[in-house]
């Protein structure tokens, strides 16, 4: 999990999660020193202790799922204060089922209504003086962007369109003839490329992204070499974006880069390990669903004519096809025109297909094809062959997702929104590329967590 925060998360989202897990548990042993003394402690250190970090984890797990560690959009202060308390009131109801099971640690009546009012106050107080920190771009990195075409405009909009970037444009360097796209930037254009060490230094810049849609012989080696030499960071733009936003930029990515790039590594023990709890998992998660099974299969025979399970054909490792196995969710004459994409309220999903898509009921069969070793639980998804032969001739590298196992769920999946064209194919690549070169078990496991949420709200669905 570390590297996963360290590679993707900005440093300043991580303190600001740390912090208020600290502001949490010093609320609720704040009020317990007020109301039983210091001597609690020295009676019982390690029990009130646990008491404080499970209020600590519980309270946090709740902003998680309620998306109040999402800092890249604008709340006013109503819905901060509104999902808030809507987090703390999930919290409390679990609190109350972790209570029933484990009396031992339950916090009395008056400690936990003081506590729960110290922390109310002390996590909004944090949240208005940290967003006031985003709104004027405090303890932010100051970067200069050589380029001034499509690839520096497409990281100016990555910058300047998320409040929690950590970084603030101090100005574009390149040639005056080279747009830079429809994003509006306050950061000026500096045509003289021989600027560069001079802006740096009056500026105190600590990074220079490289972001040149054409680098042949446009490169300034000598400018770039004393920026350098001033301790300043050097960074292509390409790998500067792909830090920047969890994917990697398919359409500006030559073969070099890819060649040359670190990651792309597939270990043994890794494999191992993958397919170890791929094992465990299914086999468990077969059983335990099994009831959901046999309920579901009773309601689409009943609510529809044609088999419980559908199978269709998709590629897969190394491009080997193989049946993927789902709940039926359709009619069965749904594709008597031949293969579509999937459309939003479509009319072809059976009112019981609509709601197992929604909670992800018609995915628990895929699990036989985890079991089988044709699929993982994390990869990219699996797509069918007749749309894999169309997207292979027009996206750049698509082939490389069939590098390594499809998946029940995976990066693209919980970062990019349901889509079904050409386009989100394209923007989806960009996410499995990124979790193929970044490959871990540290990345497995925290994509399934954040699948939890996109599951428990229905994010995605169609």
């Amino acid at each position: 999990m570390p590297y996963i925060l360290n590679k993707y998360y900005p440093a300043r989202n991580i303190f600001f999660f740390l912090g208020e897990g600290v502001l949490i548990f010093l609320a609720v042993n704040c009020v317990n020193l007020i109301f039983k003394g210091p001597q609690l402690y020295t009676e019982a250190y390690s029990l009130y202790i646990l008491r404080a970090l499970l209020v600590t984890l519980i309270f946090q797990f709740s902003l998680y799922f309620f998306d109040l560690y999402d800092l890249s959009g604008q709340l006013t202060g109503a819905e901060v204060f509104a999902r808030v308390m809507q987090a703390f009131g999930a919290g409390c109801i679990v609190l109350a089922f972790v209570y029933y099971f484990f009396p031992v640690i339950i916090i009395s009546s008056r400690v936990f209504w003081t506590g729960y009012g110290a922390i109310c106050a002390s996590i909004l107080l944090w949240r208005f003086v940290y967003n006031k920190v985003l709104d004027r771009k405090m303890f932010v990195q100051p970067v200069v962007i050589v380029g001034a075409g499509k690839l520096a405009a497409r990281i100016a909009a990555e910058i300047e369109g998320k409040r929690d970037s950590g970084y603030k444009i101090i100005s574009f360097v390149g040639h005056q003839g080279d747009p830079l796209g429809k994003i509006s930037s306050s950061a000026p254009l500096v045509g003289e490329l021989r600027q560069l060490p001079q802006l740096c230094r009056a500026h105190k810049v600590e990074k220079v992204v490289v972001a040149l849609d054409d680098a042949r012989g446009k490169t300034p080696v000598q400018e770039l070499l004393q920026c350098k030499m001033q301790g300043i960071s050097i960074e292509n733009g390409v790998t500067f974006y792909e830090g920047l936003t969890g994917k990697i930029l398919v359409e500006k990515v030559n073969p070099s880069w890819l060649i040359y790039s670190s990651g792309f590594k597939i270990g043994r023990w890794y494999v191992f390990a993958k397919r170890f709890i791929d094992v465990v998992v299914s086999f468990v998660g077969l059983l335990l669903s099994f009831p959901v099974i046999v309920s579901s299969a009773v309601i689409i025979k009943l609510e529809s004519s044609g088999p419980v399970f559908y199978q269709q054909e998709r590629v897969g490792e190394k491009g080997e096809p193989f049946n993927v196995v789902k709940f039926r969710s359709m009619r069965s004459d749904a594709e008597k025109d031949g293969p579509v994409w999937a459309m939003e309220n479509d009319t072809r999903v059976t009112r019981y297909g609509s709601f197992m898509r929604k909670v992800r009921i018609d995915e628990i069969p895929q699990m036989w094809n985890v079991l089988k070793g044709e699929m993982s639980f994390v990869g990219p998804r699996p797509e069918r062959p007749v749309f894999v032969e169309q997207l292979t001739r027009t996206i750049p590298y698509y082939a490389l997702r069939h590098s390594i196992k499809p998946g029940i769920t995976g990066w693209a999946q919980i970062c990019y929104p349901y889509g079904a064209s050409e386009e989100d194919a394209l923007r989806k690549l960009e996410y499995d590329l990124y979790y193929i070169k970044n490959l871990s078990l540290q990345m497995d496991l925290w994509i399934i967590f954040q699948t939890v949420k996109t599951v428990l709200f229905q994010k995605g669905a169609r």
